[in-house]
């Protein structure tokens, strides 16, 4: 498997983003410090309303197929581990709506690894089916969607996070 240069991550914007700024070359768990990396962008985009946000995760998730795809191709390898800009859209679509606070970014990243490593059905099947950029992103878009639903289920039974 062909991993970037950093000198490559830093010169080819399209290994630069579907590296997620370079956190994709972590030697263990990329997908984790991939989502990990997404936190903190997430903490400066937590206030914007949400037709804002909803835009900024279409947009996201358009340029992650491009990126990707392009990232995967010009290495030769489909879906490579370290290509991590499909955890940090599907951490951020687990955060829409969320209330603001620690605690519920934490459970965000939890709910969201859970799903993501897990792979439920469809997740698993799109993972194994699609290809391309498209198929890169749409397994993180949709563990997104889930932890979205049970993180959104949390804060209607409890509000008041412990």
């Amino acid at each position: 498997m062909t991993t970037p240069s950093f000198k490559q991550l830093l010169t080819n914007p399209n290994h630069f983003f579907a590296f997620g700024f370079g956190s994709g070359l972590a030697p263990k768990a990329p997908g984790t410090f991939g989502t990990l990396a997404a936190v903190p962008i997430y903490w400066l985009l937590q206030d914007l309303a949400w037709p804002i946000y909803g835009t900024w995760l279409i947009v996201t998730f358009a340029l992650g197929i491009y990126w990707c795809d392009r990232s995967s191709k010009q290495l030769g390898v489909h879906d490579h581990g370290g290509i991590v800009w499909d955890e940090f859209v599907g951490y951020w679509i687990t955060m829409f709506l969320a209330p603001t606070g620690w605690v519920w970014m934490i459970l965000g990243f939890v709910l969201f690894r859970f799903f993501d490593i897990i792979k439920p059905w469809p997740i698993g099947w799109l993972d194994r089916k699609v290809g391309g950029g498209l198929g890169i992103m749409i397994d993180d878009v949709l563990a997104g969607i889930y932890a979205f639903v049970l993180l959104q289920a949390c804060v209607y039974f409890c509000p008041y996070p412990i």
